[in-house]
């Protein structure tokens, strides 16, 4: 096997970094590895407690595709058996546990969606649950295992310190999550750990065991977290400031484009191939329109996802709708159901509607309270006019396009409903 030179490798792999314990053993072990013609075996755990992925969980993912390209191999955990305890990192209270076949259920879609960003052939990565070896142990084994590590050190995790000043509990597994982790390491001979800044704790408690066990300690490489769309808090799904893996590409292109200017950079780096000094130039204002910045970034991001041709339409349509003030030409039809129905003057039947009613069932208010404000505001169009918040009833014909703001509108498909 041929690997880069070693300054090559270097360079890419320390590309938005948050640290790496250490730079020195890292460079050292890829010399080890150019020497012997041996791929170096690099680690992600994951626990499977949400089924799906988000651009945030890619930082660390898009790292491990790098390692695989440059001709090592991958090796990812499921944490089938340390998911049963919940992994305490950043959690200020206990997490419940998971049964095994919600598990193994949000293990398969994380599968599916994880090699949207790695490579799965079985020479370029490896699957490993740790079950395999974490269930087979006996007592002995575990009290070896804590006598590994003292419990003034499991201490140290900030999050623990937080607990106990708040006299909240802490429960005995979790204290031995970090060495269930760190065993991991052991048992599957890694060379690098990968994680976010979250896993700091974790990882480098692997650093520290694994020589005691006659190994050599493994390499901490950690990421950053990913900032949400909020442009301040991380990116998660309970938070709503995500951008899904499964996410359309009108979603991925459309929530791109509304991040804040000061978040480009970071986007960039993290979820982007695009060279260092480029990067500079698209988010340096004075050399590049940020809308134009943005646009890149999108069309990047759902290139990766989907492919360049849906990315290119992606473009052409938030410029016809955003810029333009037009309409997309594939705006999904929306079934609205009323009891009411009249003959047009053309004969053909026209649907009555409650104006809050109907806008409440096209999902574009929660609320008739909620579409009454939305209307006030003008923020909803019936075929292109302002649609006012009037207690008279609006007539609706099949065709009719529905709109909230310029990014959502529905064309409506008016259906007799019969009353009881």
């Amino acid at each position: 096997m041929s690997f880069p030179s070693i300054d090559t490798q270097m360079a890419l792999l320390q590309r938005g970094c948050e640290a790496i314990y250490s730079e020195d053993d890292l460079r050292k072990r890829l010399e080890e590895s150019r020497k012997q013609d041996r791929p170096l075996r690099i680690k992600l755990g994951m626990d499977p407690t949400a089924p799906d992925i988000h651009l945030g969980h890619t930082v660390v993912l898009r790292k491990m595709r790098q390692f695989q390209d440059l001709g090592h191999k991958a090796v990812l955990i499921i944490g089938d058996f340390t998911a049963r305890i919940g992994d305490p990192s950043g959690r200020s209270k206990t997490r419940p546990m998971l049964d095994e076949e919600t598990i193994r259920a949000n293990a398969e879609t994380y599968f599916q969606q994880a090699g949207r960003v790695l490579d799965t052939r079985e020479d370029k990565l490896e699957i490993r649950y740790n079950g395999e070896w974490l269930a087979k142990m006996d007592l002995a084994d575990i009290l070896r295992l804590t006598g590994m590590m003292t419990v003034d050190q499991m201490l140290q995790r900030e999050n623990f310190k937080l607990r106990r000043k708040r006299n909240a509990e802490i429960i005995m597994t979790e204290l031995l999550y970090p060495l269930m982790q760190a065993y991991d390491s052991v048992m599957i001979d890694a060379d690098v750990e990968l994680g976010g800044t979250d896993q700091t704790f974790n990882n480098l408690v692997g650093r520290d065991l694994m020589p005691k066990y006659g190994k050599p300690g493994q390499i901490v490489l950690i990421m950053p977290i990913l900032r949400g769309l909020d442009g301040t808090e991380k990116m998660s799904k309970s938070l709503g400031n995500y951008i899904g893996l499964t996410d359309c590409p009108k979603e991925m292109f459309g929530k791109t484009m509304s991040i804040a200017d000061d978040l480009m950079e970071e986007w960039f780096t993290l979820l982007t191939q695009i060279p260092a000094d480029r990067i500079s130039t698209l988010v340096d204002a004075k050399q590049t329109h940020p809308r134009d910045a943005k646009v890149r970034l999108a069309k990047e991001i759902v290139t990766q996802y989907y492919d360049k041709k849906t990315a290119d339409r992606e473009q052409a349509m938030w410029q016809q709708v955003m810029v333009d003030g037009g309409l997309r030409d594939d705006i999904p039809g929306q079934i609205v159901k009323t009891a009411v129905v009249q003959k047009g003057n053309d004969g053909q039947p026209s649907y009555l509607f409650d104006r809050a009613g109907l806008i409440v069932q096209c999902a574009f208010a929660s609320s008739n309270s909620e579409a009454r404000r939305l209307m006030a505001q003008k923020g909803i169009r019936l075929n292109g006019s302002v649609l006012e918040p009037d207690k008279n009833a609006v007539q609706i014909k099949p065709g009719d396009i529905l709109q909230r703001g310029k990014r959502k509108a529905v064309r409506l498909q008016p259906e007799y409903r019969k009353e009881k």
